[in-house]
This record gives C-alpha cells, sequence and structure tokens, in this order.
C-alpha cells in the first residue's frame, strides 16, 4: 500500500445508513419475501397474483408486502380498487440477480 493510501480515512457511515442497509439484509434474509422480490422482478402483480404464483396465504402475503414497501423495496399503483404491486429499486434487484446467480453456481 503506497504511504498516501495509508493516511486516507475511511469515512464512517452515519447511523441512519447503517439501520437502513441492516434492515434491507435482514429483508432480504427472509425466503418468503425473496419469493415476492423474484416474482416482481417480471412484471408487476395485484396480491391475489402473488398468492396464486406463490401458493401463499393472502394475510401472508399483505404482511411481506407491508415490510417490503416500507424499506421502498417495492410499490404500488392503484387500478380502481386493485394494487398492483412491483419492485422500487433497481439496485436491489441487481443485487439479488446476482445472489441467485451465485447460489446457482454452488
Amino acid at each position: 500500500m503506497r504511504q498516501h493510501e495509508v493516511n486516507k480515512v475511511t469515512p464512517e457511515l452515519e447511523e441512519e445508513t447503517l439501520l437502513t442497509v441492516s434492515q434491507t439484509f435482514k429483508a432480504l434474509g427472509d425466503p418468503t419475501r425473496l419469493r415476492i422480490l423474484h416474482l416482481l422482478s417480471h412484471k408487476e402483480y395485484a396480491v391475489n397474483g402473488i398468492v396464486e404464483a406463490l401458493s401463499l396465504r393472502q394475510s401472508t402475503v399483505s404482511h411481506q408486502l407491508r415490510t417490503l414497501k416500507n424499506l421502498r423495496l417495492v410499490k404500488y399503483r392503484r387500478e380502481g380498487t386493485t394494487l398492483y404491486y412491483s419492485h422500487d429499486d433497481e439496485h436491489v434487484m441487481q443485487i439479488l440477480a446476482q445472489m441467485i446467480d451465485h447460489a446457482s453456481h454452488c
């Protein structure tokens, strides 16, 4: 390592950033949320569509979508009385795709 590189100090992460990153990784650590995000990486779905596609209970899907929405990992649009969900962060979807690719090569 060069002398000028040794003297460089890596800036400390702000507490809010650390908390957000930690919560995001925690959310991605849940298999049900991963299944929902993976499904939403292909197209938007209404809750009933997610329920059908993943064979989950409606209450489970609604609970997990609420968690993902609070972390800004999914978003929704309203069409009449139906809410259609889609992913909200391309960066996270890229990480998810890379991790799926990595896991499939292990």
